[in-house]
This record gives C-alpha cells, structure tokens and sequence, in this order.
C-alpha cells in the first residue's frame, strides 16, 4: 500500500505558520504533502511578508490525485482566495464526495462556508471569522482548539496549528503515529 498523501493548499496571503506547521509534521509522520500554489507555482508572499515557494501548481497537482486529506491554512485574505476560486470549490466537492478527510485551520474553513461543504458538521474557526462562519446557520460552532467532526477537523488558528497538523496526522495514521511525532518536539 502507497503512503498517505495530503495536497494543502497555498494562497496569497495565507497565514505561515499555518502552512509551514501542519506540513512539517505531516512530513515527519512520512505523509507525502504536495503544496500546490493556488494560481501556479511561482512563489507565494503570504501574510507577513514570508514567502513559499509550491512544491507544484494547484492545476498539475490535483491532476495526481485523489488526496487522503484536503487542507486549507488561514490568514484572512488567504481564505479569501481560497473562497473564491471555482478550482478549490471542485477539489472540496470531490473529496466530500469521496468522503475524503478535509482540514481548514483559522478563517480557512470560511472557504467551506463559501463552496457549500460540510454542512450540519461541527466547527471551528479564528474568533474573527465566527459570525462570518455562523451567520446562515449552516455549522454548529465549537470553541475548542481542534474540533473533529467525521472527516472534516477545524482549528483556530497559528497558535493551534502544532495541535491541527498533529490532529491529521491521528486521523491519517493513527495515535501512535501521532506521539511519536509530537514527543521530540518538546510541546
């Protein structure tokens, strides 16, 4: 069997630390994560100016899929992108359709607000992004750091994103594989 494979998805102005985390860990759990660059796969500046080079395009990558997870890293105008793109909107569909796992972190499950997925399901988001999250009644907030909620894990944001990178790691790969990621990282 073929390790797990996670496409995440890189948009200017997505929040750093919420890419460059759950992707660190993700890696050193031996999931093979393809940063696709949402317009291309020429550096993206995120939100505080640090700037990501995309392992791919977002078009080519997805042409290698199906992933095992889906996920969406924050930063207001990151998910902004990521809300208005009718490619993120298809890759979302598919893998709901699939029952795929799909992981948004911040104001990225704001963008599942926008592409309709996940509906009825348990969230959460940054604390700026709640009433933009809530205000169609489609999700049930929670205020916990990682919610869980079947195939699709929301956190809050850069502060959380040690615990969201491990919580897809769990889910993928199991609990095990998850401590024995997070135990040399002194948290």
């Amino acid at each position: 069997m073929a390790g797990k494979r996670v496409l995440l998805i890189l948009a200017k102005g997505a929040e750093e630390m919420e890419v460059v985390i759950p992707t660190d860990l993700m890696r050193r759990a031996g999931i093979t994560v393809t940063v696709a660059g949402l317009t291309g796969s020429d550096s993206v500046t995120c939100s505080r100016d640090v700037v990501i080079c995309p392992d791919s395009s977002l078009q080519d990558a997805v042409k290698q899929g199906p992933y095992d997870a889906i996920v969406l890293p924050g930063g207001n105008l990151g998910a902004q992108n990521l809300s208005e793109s009718p490619a993120v909107r298809e890759v979302l569909k598919a893998q709901e359709a699939r029952n795929g796992l799909i992981a948004a972190i911040c104001a990225g499950p704001t963008a599942l607000l926008a592409h309709g997925v996940g509906y009825g399901r348990k969230v959460t988001t940054h604390p700026l992004a709640k009433d933009k999250m809530m205000n169609q009644g489609n999700y049930t907030y929670s205020e916990a750091r990682v919610e869980i909620d079947e195939n699709i894990i929301t956190s809050r944001g850069p502060g959380t994103s040690f615990e969201f990178g491990l919580a897809i790691v769990e889910k993928l790969l199991g609990k095990e594989v998850a401590e024995k990621v997070k135990a040399p990282l002194v948290l």
